[in-house]
C-alpha cells in the first residue's frame, strides 16, 4: 500500500493540475474499480459536465469535490496510480478509468492488481463511504499537534511501537516504510511499549513522526522495486535515496557503521539498528 507522503504528493499535483477543469467525457475500462455504478453510462452521467472544485485527502483516500454536489473518490489500493497526460497519448493497458478534461488532457487511473476503487457519491454520503476524521487516526498534515498532545496520545496506549505506528486508528498512512525510518531516526527500538517512552523519547519520536513524513512529502515519495510509485507526471518519488535502513539489511548504518539488521516482529518485517534503544 501506498503510505502518507506518496498520496499527499498526489494530492498536491492534483489540486495544481485539476480543480477548476470541466470534465468532458469519462470512458471506464473496468467496471471492477466502480464497484457502486453497474453501467458505464451511470459514470458518465455522474461526471460529464461537472467542473471540479476541490481536491482533498481524507485518510488515504483522494476526494475531488464536485460542483453538483457530490465527490469523486479514489483509493489507490496496493497498486493504483494516477496519470496525467494528453488525450493522444496511448492508453496504457492497466487503465481503469479516463476522465477527459475540456481543456487540459486526461487525468487517468491506472491498476495492475485491480486493487483501486473509484466512487461517486453525494457530499451528505461521503462519511459514510471512508469514515469520519474521529474514525481515522492522527494525521500530523491535517492536525498538526504539540509535542506535549503527541506524548499523552502515545502514553495512553500500551502497544509496541511498531505495531502502534502502523495501526491506521492510532496514525493514518505510516506502513512499514515509514514506520522503521521513524524508529532509526528517534533511535527507539520497534518493540518497546509506548507507554515506557521517556519525556525525552516522546520528543524525540515526535520530531521524527513530523520530519520523516514531511522530508519524504519534499521528495516526491518513495519508489521501490517491490512498492513502485510514480507522481501525476510519471517520475518516481526520490525518498528512497534517502533512506537510512529500510531494505538495507547488512549495509552500515549511517550511526553504527555496523551492518542493518532484519527481523520479523509480530508478522512485520523490521529494519533496525543495533543503537536502537
Amino acid at each position: 500500500m501506498l503510505e502518507l507522503p506518496e498520496i499527499e504528493t498526489l494530492r498536491r499535483d492534483l489540486e495544481r493540475e485539476i480543480v477548476g477543469r470541466k470534465i468532458k467525457t469519462i470512458e471506464v475500462q473496468s467496471l471492477k474499480s466502480v464497484p457502486e455504478i453497474r453501467t458505464k453510462k451511470g459514470v458518465s452521467e455522474a461526471l460529464e459536465g461537472t467542473k471540479i472544485v476541490v481536491v482533498e485527502r481524507h485518510g488515504l483516500a483522494l476526494v475531488a469535490t464536485l460542483d453538483n454536489d457530490h465527490a469523486l473518490v479514489m483509493q489507490l489500493g496496493e497498486r493504483g496510480r494516477l496519470q496525467r497526460c494528453p488525450s493522444k497519448v496511448k492508453i496504457d493497458p492497466e487503465t481503469v478509468l479516463t476522465i477527459t478534461f475540456t481543456q487540459g488532457g486526461d487525468l487517468r487511473v491506472l491498476d495492475s492488481k485491480a486493487s483501486a476503487r473509484i466512487d461517486i457519491v453525494p457530499l451528505a454520503e461521503l462519511e459514510v463511504l471512508i469514515g469520519t476524521p474521529e474514525e481515522r487516526g492522527l494525521d500530523p498534515l491535517v492536525r498538526p499537534i504539540s509535542w506535549i498532545e503527541f506524548g499523552s496520545y502515545i502514553l495512553r496506549r500500551n502497544e509496541p511501537l511498531k505495531l502502534l505506528l502502523t495501526d491506521p486508528k492510532v496514525f493514518v498512512g505510516i506502513g512499514p516504510i515509514y514506520s522503521d525510518e521513524i524508529l532509526f531516526d528517534a533511535g527507539i527500538r520497534f518493540d518497546r511499549p509506548a507507554s515506557g517512552l521517556s519525556l525525552q523519547e516522546l520528543r524525540r519520536l515526535y520530531r521524527s513522526v513530523v520530519g520523516i513524513l514531511h522530508d519524504a512529502i519534499k521528495y516526491r515519495g518513495t519508489s521501490l522495486p517491490d512498492r513502485p510509485f510514480t507522481d501525476l507526471a510519471g517520475k518516481p518519488g526520490e525518498y528512497a535515496e534517502h533512506l537510512a535502513v529500510y531494505g538495507k539489511q547488512g549495509e552500515l548504518s549511517p550511526r553504527s557503521r555496523l551492518p542493518i539488521e532484519k527481523t520479523t516482529f509480530k508478522g512485520l518485517t523490521v529494519y533496525y539498528c543495533s543503537t536502537q534503544v
